[in-house]
């Protein structure tokens, strides 16, 4: 009887990879569905914007987007001004291109999470050629009525676009209500801070979260698998000593 009970256990134990393996594989393909559907419409959102846009005479702005410029310099001061300088500097050119990507993947590094890491710059290069060619092929005018320096092409926004790739690379990396909430908050400024400046219309700020959420969204399903082993595991600090199994 005894050989008969060890037999069993070994038939067990020689079963419970397999049967880990299945069980890790079946919430894997539940979870895929929602973000291939999140970044399709994501995706479908951005173009039909883009379309409306670009079949719009002249690239003229829709009418709720010129009542919005207008009532937003009315209201400009110093005191506003102040704070949309600062998610201008935050939110493009060198911060947001390099210096902003490095630091983020390096404290992901320090953390032990080598494929958060790197699904964070993939998703940060990959948004921002989006972006360009984008911007490239529509040459939407931007406002008139500007108070910074920018680049060609008003759609979609580019500082909309990096607020909403952090907000949402982050929030699936690191999956704490608080983290949505202050990305979502910050991309929500931000894409304010764009239109006080004259910089872009409401649509470009639209257009530029939609193309960053759906990229990401679509990069995130792709590495889905090492993700979630990554984020399931320990990753203390990297000058922490990692706590061993005991044998």
């Amino acid at each position: 009887m005894m050989a008969h009970i060890e037999s069993g256990e070994e038939s067990i134990m020689t079963d419970q990879p397999t049967t880990e393996r299945a069980a890790l594989q079946r919430p894997t393909r539940r979870w895929i569905t929602r973000p291939v559907l999140s970044a399709v419409i994501a995706s479908s959102f951005a173009v039909a914007l883009l379309l409306a846009i670009v079949y719009r005479e002249s690239f003229k702005p829709f009418g709720f987007e010129a009542e919005w410029m207008d009532g937003l310099v009315a209201l400009r001061s110093p005191f506003w001004d102040v704070p949309a300088f600062v998610f201008d500097l935050l939110g493009g050119g060198i911060i947001a291109t390099f210096v902003l990507p490095v630091v983020v993947a390096g404290a992901l590094l320090l953390w032990r999470r080598r494929w958060a890491a790197v699904y964070f710059l993939v998703a940060s290069i990959l948004t921002g050629i989006v972006v360009q060619l984008i911007k490239h092929a529509v040459g939407r005018e931007r406002p008139l009525d500007i108070l910074v320096a920018a680049d060609f092409g008003s759609f979609p926004s580019g500082h909309s676009a990096n607020a909403a790739l952090l907000a949402v690379t982050m929030g699936l990396i690191l999956r704490r209500w608080w983290v949505w909430l202050a990305g979502a908050a910050y991309t929500v400024a931000m894409m304010v801070s764009r239109t006080y400046l004259g910089a872009h219309w409401i649509s470009d700020t639209i257009g530029g979260v939609l193309v960053a959420a759906g990229v990401s969204i679509a990069l995130w399903e792709l590495l889905y698998g090492r993700l979630e082993a990554e984020r399931k595991a320990q990753h203390p600090p990297v000058w922490s000593t990692p706590v061993s199994p005991r044998g």
